[in-house]
């Protein structure tokens, strides 16, 4: 049970689905004090009016709803995605930045309340716990922290809706339907069930975002995605905003199954996991944007700035939003992104995100460079030079050890 700390007023972050609608009421039964609840539009499609009203029913003092989906979007999908960033060659970190986002407003609500505390619904064996309380020690280290999962004894889901059941509140959860799902305009994430088990394959019915492969259309759609500073800026020409332009995505993406991923991934709190997401607008971006970085940049930089994604994704998964790290490598991507201008063309198909064209005003292929027909700029001739210095070494220790001088 909870130590009872005094408190007077907890800004809570909530969702109105089962873990947060309990720790509303059970937050105000075990330290008796007032809880504001805050709610942050980032695309999950929720009804905000309905999640108002079952705030308040429940017990909540006020509500507060932020529609923070073009600041999601321009302020943490984008930059992520600029960074290339991916967690273990799969996801796209949908949850990952929403996390600090959401946390970073609930703190202003926290502030401008006068609340002592700040409370989430994050289990103690998940990522989110930390994504969510490394934000509130960057943004405002003097608030309390109410984590119920780490302090109550009800020890599962099915314990909540025992719960809900008993104290009246209302939940579209059952003991059928036990799936853990996290939705935004990047990604819905599914946890729990069947999934709990590696070897068994995704229910299809539990798909929302996309249809399966085999049922996706026969015939393929093409598209081209334009950007402007590795920023998404229009879809066949046609320029939309941030929200428009993945709402949009989304829904073709979805259409021709794209985006799906079932991963066995490394929490951060030291445990494997098993989740399916699906990312549809997002894999279209992330795919167009790494063609047209493969021609915009030159070697060493699109290289060095492989090294710089994994750690940026890292740091993203971690929670380490608001960190000088971060910060840094975001200086470091602006540097890299200022010639990723053009268009991608894609090829939807199936479950398939085929890339067939790629241009850019700053390209650095040359087709009289690359060509295999005879060119007045290459002579095939300095090649001979280049390799004679490039494999010195190797012919350096091949030699000694024809001579026996080399270490065993």
């Amino acid at each position: 049970m909870a130590e009872k700390t005094p408190i007077k007023k907890v800004v809570l972050a909530y969702s109105g689905g089962l873990d947060t609608s309990v720790i509303l009421k059970w937050i105000k039964q075990t330290y008796g004090c007032e809880v504001i609840a805050f709610t942050a539009d980032i695309g999950q499609g929720d009804d905000f009016a309905a999640i108002e009203a079952k705030a308040l029913a429940t017990g909540a003092s006020k509500v507060y709803v932020k529609d923070l989906k073009e600041e999601f979007l321009t302020k943490y999908a984008f930059p992520t995605l600029r960074a290339g960033a991916v967690y273990e060659r799969k996801y796209l970190l949908g949850t990952s930045f929403a996390r600090p986002l959401i946390a970073a407003h609930q703190v202003e609500v926290a502030k401008l309340e006068g609340a002592d505390a700040v409370a989430h619904g994050c289990t103690g064996k998940g990522n989110d716990q930390v994504r969510f309380e490394l934000t509130y020690k960057a943004l405002a280290p003097e608030l309390k922290v109410i984590a119920p999962w780490r302090q109550w004894d009800l020890g599962g889901r099915e314990d909540l809706l025992e719960y809900a059941n008993a104290h009246g509140i209302p939940v579209s959860q059952s003991k059928q339907n036990i799936y853990s799902r996290d939705q935004n305009l990047w990604h819905l994430s599914h946890e729990g069930g069947e999934l709990e088990d590696p070897w068994q394959e995704p229910n299809e019915a539990m798909f929302q975002l996309t249809v399966s492969p085999e049922a996706a259309p026969d015939t393929p759609q093409e598209l081209v995605i334009g950007f402007e500073e590795g920023y998404p800026v229009s879809i066949d020409g046609q320029a939309m905003g941030p929200v428009t332009l993945v709402t949009t995505l989304n829904e073709i993406g979805g259409q021709h199954g794209i985006g799906r991923i079932d991963l066995v991934e490394n929490r951060l709190v030291g445990m494997k996991s098993r989740g399916v997401y699906e990312q549809p607008g997002a894999t279209i971006l992330a795919t167009a944007h790494k063609e047209l970085e493969s021609l915009v940049l030159d070697r060493e930089t699109l290289h060095y700035k492989d090294l710089v994604a994994q750690k940026y994704a890292e740091l993203v998964y971690y929670g380490l939003w608001f960190t000088p790290l971060r910060e840094a490598l975001d200086a470091f991507v602006d540097v890299t992104q200022k010639p990723v201008t053009g268009e991608v063309r894609l090829k939807l198909y199936k479950g398939n995100c085929i890339v067939t064209g790629r241009k850019s005003p700053y390209s650095l292929y040359h087709e009289a460079f690359a060509t295999f027909s005879s060119d007045p700029i290459y002579d095939h001739a300095d090649a001979q030079g280049f390799i004679n210095l490039f494999g010195l070494p190797l012919k350096v220790a091949a030699l000694l050890k024809q001579q026996g001088t080399t270490a065993q």
